[in-house]
């Protein structure tokens, strides 16, 4: 099945938020393939220019550079607009840490805005981004929404308001909210670079570039591997979703568990390498274990994710040895 059977009306109009992003500039770039028009808000203080640059002369894009803490920019993006998939935010547990209170007014005040913004022009539906590290310390396995521990980051809490506001909007204004749980989204255009970089770009581009990757902690902590492919179905059947499963989150993910040694070693015989890794500290916020039950997805959102990790791994790794040469 996959997102591209999925049909609105042809006069659609949709906003992304963080549209120069990892995740948004893939929305952006399937939505626009699909026929629809697309509006992309960002400030690029995480995004890239270069991720929504060859859409810039389709007469259906246009990009607006905007910071989401002004309400003011919130509602200009939103007037007029069907469908709003909120992922302006920044990501990373480590620097949530480091910057807790630029995770508040980004993360929180910032999707307020939107969600805001949305209920004032009458936008159909508001589907944003959270995250599976609103799970916590909780040890339960599989992920299963209604079984949340105590979160243990910053960015983990921010995500966990936005499913109250998200929940409140719903119950208190009528607007339609859906929650999106990514669990370890990769794919193309994840940023490789940085000290806050995803594990599986990052090890891709040391492993290509003959560097030595270090895993923190002792690799056995493991994780639910998604594909970018299966986010954006799962946001655009939160799109055409009933009313009735509004105000809620779900777990976004593939459904399956591997550890982190094991995702290392299948990248090193995917690419022909035989490095030692280095191993590090644990990340201090890092939640050891993650594994989505999708059930709730599957059942109310009629989310089936087409990408196993096998199959979108292949994909990722033919993405960055063209991109990183």
């Amino acid at each position: 099945m996959g997102y591209r059977d999925i049909i609105f009306d042809k006069n659609s109009v949709f906003l992304v938020g963080g549209g120069a992003g990892f995740i948004g500039s893939n929305l952006c770039e399937a939505l626009i393939d699909m026929g629809y028009t697309v509006r992309c808000l960002d400030d690029l203080s995480t995004g890239k220019y270069e991720n929504i640059e060859p859409l810039m002369f389709n007469e259906r894009f246009t990009f607006i550079k905007g910071d989401i803490r002004s309400l003011d920019t919130c509602k200009e993006a939103t007037e007029g607009v069907d469908y709003v998939l909120q992922q302006a935010a920044w990501g990373s547990v480590p620097r949530s840490i480091e910057m807790p209170l630029l995770y508040e007014e980004i993360n929180i005040r910032g999707t307020l805005n939107m969600m805001e913004a949305s209920r004032i022009n009458g936008v159909k539906k508001f589907v944003y981004a959270s995250s599976s590290s609103v799970y916590g310390d909780s040890a339960t396995l599989p992920k299963k929404e209604g079984q949340e521990g105590k979160v243990i980051s910053p960015y983990a809490l921010t995500k966990r308001v936005d499913e109250e506001y998200g929940r409140l909007y719903k119950e208190l204004y009528g607007l339609d909210t859906y929650g999106m749980r990514y669990f370890n989204v990769f794919g193309r255009r994840q940023d490789p670079d940085g000290m806050y970089a995803a594990v599986i770009p990052k090890f891709i581009k040391q492993l290509l570039h003959g560097e030595v990757p270090t895993i923190n902690g002792d690799g056995r902590q493991s994780r639910d591997f998604t594909y970018i492919d299966n986010v954006i179905e799962a946001n655009l059947r939160a799109c055409k979703a009933s009313g009735d499963a509004a105000g809620q989150a779900f777990n976004i993910g593939a459904g399956g568990r591997l550890f982190l040694i094991d995702i290392y070693d299948y990248l090193c015989k995917a690419l022909g390498k035989e490095v030692a890794p280095n191993f590090g500290p644990p990340r201090k916020g890092d939640v050891r274990d993650s594994n989505a039950d999708i059930t709730k997805a599957r059942e109310l959102l009629g989310y089936n994710p087409e990408y196993d990790f096998e199959k979108g791994i292949t994909l990722a790794i033919d993405w960055y040895k063209e991109y990183l040469q």
